[in-house]
């Protein structure tokens, strides 16, 4: 499989900035650390989906899984998903099949309504 010369220059950053995350959280733990805050919880005192994924990936990368599933679960399907999405965007794995399931109107519907409903249930 040859990458046209523009989407290997993605991929190489995109790896980079996971390295440099990676690096980042599994040196520094971000509850005693200045590390971004949500700027929603910081609004409105809700937490957002995306909350606590800094501290769950400093958790995980430290073989600390329940802690991380504790802090944002969401992390354990977004991360594979965000994975299989780029995959198939960057590396050219034309698989029709699965282009059909990845972007079937269902599937984008089923996302929303999930992100929607973990966004309910974690602040009730």
């Amino acid at each position: 499989m040859r990458l046209p010369y523009g989407k290997k220059i993605i991929l190489m950053v995109i790896c980079l900035v996971a390295v440099a995350i990676m690096l980042f959280y599994g040196l520094n733990d971000p509850a005693t650390t200045p590390s971004p805050k949500c700027l929603l919880k910081t609004i409105t005192g809700y937490d957002c989906p995306g909350c606590g994924a800094q501290r769950a990936l400093h958790a995980l990368l430290h073989g600390r899984i329940a802690d991380a599933w504790h802090f944002n679960p969401a992390l354990f399907f977004l991360v594979p998903l965000a994975v299989a999405y780029s995959a198939h965007e960057l590396c050219g794995y034309r698989n029709q099949r699965m282009e059909a399931i990845l972007y079937h109107r269902i599937t984008l519907y089923t996302l929303v309504a999930a992100l929607l409903l973990w966004w309910f249930v974690r602040n009730i």
